[in-house]
């Protein structure tokens, strides 16, 4: 593991000739030699989320402390912040984003423990938001959600992120931006686009409608999505292991004439109170071979969805640092850390799904904060890998 580590695991997926044309794709290429070109500039925003939240002079100092002890650097020296923060200015959001969407794969294979289910590879969507920099832009740009507490608004205004998740490697596949005045379900409608035959898309209850339920099978991938308690689920047709077939209709609109027939299950967890006057958890499917695709073992896969809390976790508060907030003053900065923190994850995700396969592990048994150590302790720059 340790020769993929800091920077050199950052080269490793994101080489210098993809960041390269990247830039050059967003026209963020330089015109002149600078000091700092765009091509370090990537590797300093992805390092500020690497070594996240240390100050901007120790993550440059880090990153190329590798050329000086190699006398690679001849006299180029560390800029100065301000020139740091130009630079990150100039760079902007976008090469970020494309970066992120160029390389954001699914990662595991059939042989992945946990990562597929009767052929379909398993993948999981919910939201979350992120504490940004206290600022008039960030504020008109995002918004600034209540704190529960009468009129009073919260300290931060907020970024709303919607993610697509492949469950057997914790990999994000495609996330979505805005305010936090934008709900979840229609930052999450934006992600059928990353789709197809295949997959088993789990979600929880407060996405299930019609618009977005019909939106996510017109690719041809699975659902298997939680049902709100107080929703009406008629048995059309029951099957010998206690799931029906029933409708469900858009609550308006054309589409509430066209129902949408799905499979209906129900369960009980050992020991639960509560949930509804029943008491126990109800899911949606489109699998409607009760024969082929047994209840029981949905109810038990449904766990899988609970996944996608350890990716935010795994990304918010081991990655970025508990209760930290995104210093950037400007939206387009604030988007810049997001797409770093997703890029910076991402690495560290193929680098532990590769040591879990040569090791034959269970992706789950590597563990991310070691490996986010690791990477934080071997900071290391490969001669012509990377040069300012």
């Amino acid at each position: 593991m340790s020769e993929l580590s800091g920077l050199g695991l950052l080269t490793w997926v994101y080489p210098p000739q993809l960041v390269d044309r990247v830039v050059a794709a967003c026209g963020c290429a330089e015109q002149r030699r600078r000091l700092l070109p765009a091509r370090l500039v990537v590797y300093f925003v992805l390092g500020l989320a690497l070594f996240s939240p240390a100050p901007y002079l120790e993550v440059m100092r880090h990153l190329v402390e590798g050329l000086r002890g190699q006398g690679l650097l001849g006299d180029w020296h560390v800029p100065a912040k301000s020139s740091l923060f130009r630079a990150r200015q100039r760079l902007g959001c976008e090469p970020l984003r494309v970066l992120f969407a160029t390389t954001a794969k699914p990662m595991a294979t059939e042989a992945t423990p946990g990562a597929f289910w009767r052929g379909l590879r398993l993948l999981a969507v919910d939201a979350t938001c992120w504490d940004v920099a206290d600022s008039e832009a960030n504020e008109a740009a995002f918004g600034r959600p209540g704190n529960g507490r009468g009129p009073g608004k919260s300290a931060f205004p907020q970024v709303r992120m919607a993610a697509l998740v492949e469950v057997g490697s914790h990999a994000v596949l495609d996330a979505e931006l805005a305010g936090c005045r934008t709900g979840e379900v229609t930052l999450v409608g934006r992600l059928p686009r990353s789709l197809g035959p295949g997959r088993l898309v789990l979600a929880d209850r407060e996405f299930l409608g019609v618009p977005l339920w019909q939106a996510f099978t017109a690719t041809g991938g699975d659902l298997l999505w939680r049902v709100p308690a107080n929703r009406v689920l008629p048995v059309l047709k029951q099957f010998r292991d206690g799931s029906w077939l029933s409708q469900i209709r858009a609550s308006s609109g054309p589409g509430r004439h066209e129902p949408v027939t799905v499979r209906v299950l129900a369960y009980r967890l050992k020991g639960q109170v509560g949930e509804g006057a029943s008491g126990g958890y109800r899911l949606v499917t489109t699998l409607l071979d009760a024969r082929r695709y047994p209840a029981r073992q949905l109810a038990a896969l449904y766990c899988e969805r609970w996944e996608v809390e350890s990716v935010f976790a795994e990304i918010k508060t081991h990655q970025r640092g508990a209760r930290v907030v995104l210093s950037s003053k400007t939206p387009d900065g604030v988007r810049q850390q997001i797409w770093a923190h997703l890029l910076v994850h991402h690495a560290l995700r193929e680098l532990m799904l590769r040591t879990a396969a040569t090791r034959g592990l269970d992706p789950d048994r590597v563990s991310f904060t070691e490996t986010l150590r690791s990477a934080r302790r071997s900071v290391t720059v490969t001669p012509g890998s990377f040069s300012p």
